[in-house]
């Protein structure tokens, strides 16, 4: 566990690798079928490149898939990689329920509980079929890099998210698990985790829970 900063107000959590995480077999079991190593989709598609414009909301999620074929193209034929990036962009994914409870007794300590993530422009879908908006959910807010054309480690949508959290960057916890997003907080005087696993997280929130 990593831990960088002071005492805080607010929590801002990243998704993807905090709260939420995704099943991958089927994408596994079409790229073997296709002679490719494991992570080959995921490599292609999370390129700058390819992903940036899809979390800046430039593209649509039919854009992202095509440039995932196109990026397999010399590997694949462009309608199996087609196939492939539908596959990725459709693959399941669940909650940590740890986590999402730790989040909850965050909200119960009455900090508020925002989340920062670079999206795709179909993210409230995601978090409403995650359970985590409307009157159950655990979200006060949500800072999306599609909708503000920013994405992390750009200062702007920590500035943002601080913001609409009412409070100033050095008293929010910013909980992410790449060291890049983490370090940009840490460079704004927020508080810093980078996440492994839900102990560091509930290390980091020991003070309230």
């Amino acid at each position: 566990m990593t831990i960088c900063g002071r005492a805080f107000d607010a929590v801002l959590s990243d998704l993807d690798g905090v709260i939420r995480f995704y099943d991958m077999a089927e994408l596994e079991e079409l790229e073997r079928s296709v002679d490719l190593p494991q992570g080959s989709t995921a490599e292609v598609a999370f390129r700058p490149e390819t992903d940036m414009p899809l979390m800046r909301g430039e593209i649509t999620k039919e854009r992202w898939i095509e440039s995932i074929a196109d990026g397999l193209a010399d590997r694949v034929p462009w309608a199996r990689g087609y196939e492939l990036g539908m596959t990725l962009a459709e693959a399941k994914f669940r909650a940590d329920e740890v986590v999402v409870g730790l989040l909850r007794q965050v909200r119960a300590a009455g900090l508020p509980v925002l989340l920062v993530t670079n999206a795709t422009p179909w993210l409230a879908d995601d978090l409403a079929l995650l359970g985590l908006t409307g009157p159950e959910g655990v979200l006060d807010d949500v800072v999306s890099s599609a909708d503000l054309g920013i994405a992390k480690p750009d200062r702007r949508i920590y500035e943002a998210a601080a913001t609409r959290a009412g409070v100033a960057p050095g008293r929010c916890l910013f909980v992410d698990d790449r060291r890049e997003n983490v370090d940009a907080a840490v460079a704004l005087g927020m508080t810093g985790l980078l996440y492994r696993e839900p102990a560091d997280l509930r290390a980091a929130l020991a003070p309230l829970t």
